[in-house]
């Protein structure tokens, strides 16, 4: 092993520290190379090396300084650089690289400048390949984008230049590894009880789900959550881009997309995996995401027999998420007359949750609303449940309440065909049943 220039000071400038560093990765990468050092000995490997190497060079280090080198070389070796703690913290839910001197998390629905560093282009590089190569992907400026997952689940983007002026970028959307239940989210605020009474009944009843919301609002977790009331006797068959939902039940078959391989072909796309679906005896179809012309087919599925389908899109209200779905059908490249395409989204979807993250960070169910049939060329939406906000608080808190807004959905009768007999208190007064009786006439 090459020895650095040897130093009998006890202390080491930052800017040596650095140099150290880089060359301790360097060299302990080639020993690892050469030898042939097995994944699970790399540990005690580099422990050894690290010693020898201090008392060859006659370097004196204070034992917090040496206990954080040996911290920096197993994350950049065994791990993935700067940022490993930053996924090592419970608390922090996005990574965010933006270049190599701008690293932000999110914490607690808040974002943040870290004081994580990287080298320099080449480091972020490293990190990178390192991330995306074991999962058979990859980044070059020919091909400057890549999603994947890693082993735990957690969502990976990387963009890499020409496309990135600043540098190569890392986004990491964190995986929980504690899936939440509806109860936790009723203890966080993100919805009442009655609310979570209301989606399992929708859930168990066969309704067809449509959860939007923006980025980060928390679509996915409330997928993960409303999957979860899926009866255990049912086929459920899960669609992604990456692979995150947590179902629990024994019959699940997850599948999830394929990029193009090195000559552009061979890619295996949402509506792929839809349309194949439907040939699986599929009792459900769940779909992480839909954001292209597998709409269409997800729409029809809905409405050929495959009730009780759940999915995600990008919207900011229930409103927008009907005008996303029209848009998403007619990337479908067929030629549909608009009111054909919203006669398929009126009798195909029963229920918009609308998902939000406020400006506090908080992330809440800011809607429940029913899509109830067509009136001349209109979709028409019910609200069932919706928050009102009263102010801001104290630290820039939002201030609301989740209200029911009285009306008892004209899906009720299905919910108590499936056993389901919801109180109209449930629905916010007693007036309800008879505004629905109002309205039948």
């Amino acid at each position: 092993m090459t020895q650095p220039a040897a130093s009998g000071a006890s202390r080491l400038s930052a800017s040596d520290l650095g140099k150290l560093k880089r060359f301790l990765i360097d060299n302990l990468s080639r020993g690892i190379e050469s030898e042939g050092i097995s994944f699970d000995r790399r540990r005690e490997f580099i422990q050894q090396r690290l010693k020898d190497v201090y008392e060859q060079a006659r370097i004196s280090l204070p034992a917090d300084i040496q206990k954080s080198i040996f911290l920096d070389v197993m994350n950049d070796m065994m791990g993935f650089g700067p940022i490993q703690p930053l996924l090592d913290d419970e608390e922090i839910t996005e990574v965010m690289v933006n270049g190599p001197k701008k690293v932000y998390v999110e914490k607690k629905g808040q974002l943040e400048r870290t004081n994580v560093t990287f080298d320099d282009d080449a480091h972020v590089m490293r990190i990178i390949d390192r991330i995306i190569l074991p999962l058979g992907r990859r980044v070059d400026p020919d091909s400057p984008t890549v999603d994947a997952r890693l082993p735990d689940g957690s969502r990976v983007n990387a963009v890499v230049p020409p496309v990135a002026i600043d540098g190569p970028s890392i986004t990491i959307r964190k995986f929980r590894r504690d899936k939440l239940t509806i109860g936790q989210l009723v203890e966080y605020n993100s919805l009442t009880q009655n609310m979570a009474e209301l989606l399992r009944a929708c859930v168990l009843a066969r309704l067809n789900i449509v959860i939007s919301g923006g980025t980060g609002s928390g679509k996915t977790t409330l997928l993960n959550v409303l999957s979860g009331f899926i009866p255990e006797n049912e086929r459920i068959i899960t669609i992604e881009d990456a692979a995150e939902l947590q179902l629990q039940q024994d019959h699940v078959l997850r599948l999830e997309t394929k990029t193009a391989n090195v000559d552009g072909g061979g890619a295996t796309t949402i509506r792929d995996l839809v349309r194949n679906s439907l040939r699986m005896r599929p009792d459900r179809i769940v779909v992480g995401e839909c954001r292209g012309g597998e709409a269409l087919d997800m729409l029809q599925a809905m409405n050929t027999g495959h009730d009780g389908s759940l999915t995600t899109l990008h919207a900011n209200t229930p409103r927008d998420a009907l005008s996303r779905l029209e848009t998403l059908v007619l990337m479908a490249g067929m030629d549909l007359p608009l009111k054909v395409v919203r006669q398929q989204i009126s009798s195909a979807v029963d229920l918009i949750v609308q998902q939000s993250r406020l400006k506090d960070g908080a992330r809440k169910v800011i809607a429940i609303t029913e899509v109830a049939g067509m009136e001349g060329d209109t979709i028409v939406l019910t609200d069932v449940f919706k928050f009102e906000i009263t102010g801001i608080g104290e630290g820039g808190k939002v201030l609301g309440e989740l209200k029911a807004t009285g009306i008892r959905p004209a899906f009720s009768p299905r919910l108590e065909a499936a056993g389901f007999k919801l109180g109209a208190e449930l629905f916010g007064n007693a007036l309800a049943d008879r505004l629905a009786s109002h309205q039948r006439r």
